[in-house]
């Protein structure tokens, strides 16, 4: 009995096992197709994907009133979601505005191993920066617009997920087509 027993012992250690590497779900990504957004009130328009829903912040609640321009575009098949905020720079100071912006990208420096700011201008005279960052982040990309007098609006792209770069690296690189179609359709309304 011991015999047989290290016998498959034997056997067993000297098979041809390879262990699968680890991978993540297949996604099937949909055809890039844009709509406008342009509703009655807003300050802004854009482009938005059909596979997507444009709906209003409802995340302060109190400051509904306050922030009447807030929404959410929102991709439910990929659990993504673009914070949209809006302020007005002659209620509140630009700088502080755009310092704001930088501060809450820097948030993520706990976790981010590079930040990458670049400036935008669209056709539209559209104006703003735009953040990459690099690593386990919350939100790999955001960006403000602005037109520096009348206008300041700032963007973040967020998942419902753990923050893994490797994992969401597929989506979000499809969704930064999204985004930058967006921002390069923006206008001032």
């Amino acid at each position: 009995m011991a015999c047989s027993l290290s016998a498959v012992t034997f056997l067993s250690c000297n098979s041809d096992y390879t262990p699968k590497p680890r991978g993540y779900f297949r996604i099937a990504f949909p055809k890039k197709e844009y709509r406008v957004f342009n509703q009655p009130g807003y300050p802004y328009s854009f482009e938005y994907p059909t596979y997507a829903s444009v709906v209003k912040d409802s995340s302060f609640f109190g400051e509904a009133t306050e922030n009447p321009w807030w929404i959410n575009i929102d991709f439910p098949q990929f659990n993504g979601r673009i914070y949209i905020s809006y302020k007005d720079p002659k209620k509140e100071k630009f700088d502080k505005l755009i310092s704001d912006s930088y501060k809450l990208t820097n948030k993520n420096t706990v976790k981010a191993y590079s930040i990458e700011d670049s400036l935008i201008t669209n056709p539209h005279d559209v104006h703003g920066i735009f953040f990459k960052l690099g690593g386990d982040v919350a939100t790999a990309n955001q960006f403000l617009l602005t037109d520096t007098t009348n206008h300041f609006l700032r963007g973040a792209l967020y998942f419902d997920a753990t923050p893994n770069e490797d994992s969401l690296a597929i989506v979000n690189r499809f969704l930064i087509e999204d985004v930058k179609h967006m921002i390069n359709t923006f206008k001032w309304n």
